[in-house]
């Protein structure tokens, strides 16, 4: 392989207000790599509808990856509208509704423990010395992994994340299950906030 010079984004804030510029560079370098796997987090659905209207669900496995069932407590069973989960679905968009790969049974010991875990401080460092869409997109390539939802983890997928809302990060990875993270690369970080 030659060497590549990538145009590489740094976002002056992090934030939904750069959804739609992360969404275009997302389209940008799977157009030029070829890669056909789109991995998004969305909480809420708005990242997940704009990336239809620029990712045709007929060309790309678009997955969309958001919080687990009673993430954000016992009273709120799921932040994503779950009739925005239907028509998702509907247009052929596969979702992701699953355990973090960062967070599980060691986010709770660390609420309500106050105990820290190796993968809770593996997610820490990464959204401190990188930013939290980089974390984000390294832990969402995990998940639908394991899901099964990536064919082929020889090829490269592309990750979008975010900072709290929207996105703002963009990363070309070699995917892998949480069982062989070490396997999983970080091929470029095509956008990010700074």
């Amino acid at each position: 392989m030659t060497d590549l010079n990538l145009e590489v984004t740094y976002f002056e804030k992090g934030g939904s207000h750069n959804t739609d510029k992360a969404l275009e560079i997302a389209k940008k370098y799977a157009e030029q790599f070829n890669v056909k796997d789109i991995v998004m987090a969305s909480t809420t659905g708005t990242t997940a509808r704009k990336s239809v209207e620029i990712f045709d669900p007929n060309v790309y496995n678009l997955i969309v990856v958001t919080h687990s069932y009673y993430f954000a407590g016992v009273n709120k069973r799921q932040e994503f509208p779950e009739e925005e989960i239907i028509s998702l679905k509907n247009r052929g968009i596969k979702l992701h509704i699953g355990i973090h790969a960062f967070a599980g049974v060691e986010r709770s010991m660390r609420i309500s423990l106050k105990q820290w875990g190796p993968v809770e401080i593996i997610a820490k460092y990464l959204r401190t010395q990188f930013s939290q869409g980089t974390k984000v997109c390294i832990e969402i390539a995990a998940m639908v992994t394991d899901a099964g939802l990536i064919e082929d983890i020889e090829r490269d997928i592309i990750c979008i994340g975010g900072t709290g809302r929207g996105a703002d990060t963009v990363c070309l990875i070699r995917p892998a299950p949480t069982s062989l993270f070490d396997r999983l690369r970080v091929k470029a970080i095509l956008a990010k906030p700074l």
